[in-house]
């Protein structure tokens, strides 16, 4: 984002929020709604289309690295999980999950299955191989709704997750939930606010001109309200993604999305 438009969606902002004092909505009362409802007719059909969603060719390249053999052991995904229409299928609507007492998301099995399974490196965030392999993966869920809940063991960090989702932030002072609860259905520059749900991760953004994953779009809204972006792969963003699938549990995954 250029520095002017940067200010400018500040200003929005305040603008927005200094109009709609008062205005707040309850997300608890409200029927939960994909962001996918919001928009227009040809990015619906975008989405829905595979030879329209661009998001494809990633989920095209997935498939090819899901077979593909390591150079270090010569194994591949397929080896262990064979075919992934079968075997992934749901396995996305129950990410982020707690292995080994940690919270994992989806793009950090991947990278602990090619460290430990397959003897290669971990792929880094936001890159083409790991952005197509999380796109072929959740794309076998497609469909299905999000089984992510509170349990006695992620307790403790769905806690973690929800408190980072509560509190304010930033120079701007605001939270995630003041928008995406509080004023979802309000309107920001035109646009209607999402309840900013993650069931169509990752998604092909039409700003960005290509692929990107959830961690991406919080960093953006945690620069949005200049507040410290939390690192890749942090266990805060893990406990954040952990809290914001229960909170859309139920939705079905549209992965991978389409968005403006």
């Amino acid at each position: 984002m250029s520095i002017s438009k940067s200010w400018a969606f500040v200003f929005s902002l305040l603008c927005f929020f200094a109009s709609t004092i008062g205005s707040a909505t309850d997300l608890s009362k409200l029927k939960l709604q994909s962001s996918y409802e919001l928009m227009s007719a040809e990015n619906k059909t975008m989405q829905d289309d595979a030879s329209l969603n661009p998001a494809m060719f990633w989920v095209g390249d997935g498939e090819a690295l899901w077979n593909k053999l390591s150079e270090q052991n010569g194994k591949s995904c397929a080896s262990c999980h064979g075919d992934a229409r079968k075997s992934m299928r749901g396995v996305a609507a129950a990410f982020p999950k707690m292995i080994k007492g940690k919270v994992q998301t989806l793009e950090g099995q991947i990278n602990q299955c090619r460290t430990q399974a397959q003897a290669s490196t971990a792929l880094a965030y936001e890159t083409k191989d790991l952005l197509s392999l999380t796109a072929y993966v959740a794309y076998q869920s497609k469909g299905m709704p999000i089984t992510v809940r509170e349990t006695p063991e992620n307790k403790s960090a769905m806690q973690k997750g929800r408190k980072t989702f509560y509190e304010r932030m930033g120079q701007l002072n605001l939270s995630c939930a003041q928008c995406h609860e509080e004023r979802a259905g309000l309107k920001l520059g035109g646009a209607v606010i999402p309840q900013g749900h993650p069931n169509a991760y990752p998604i092909y953004r039409l700003e960005w001109q290509t692929l990107g994953s959830l961690q991406r779009r919080l960093r953006n809204c945690m620069s949005g309200v200049r507040a410290q972006q939390f690192d890749y792969g942090s266990p805060e963003m893990a406990q954040l993604e952990l809290f914001l699938a229960a909170r859309a549990r139920g939705l079905p995954l549209e992965s991978p999305g389409v968005r403006p």
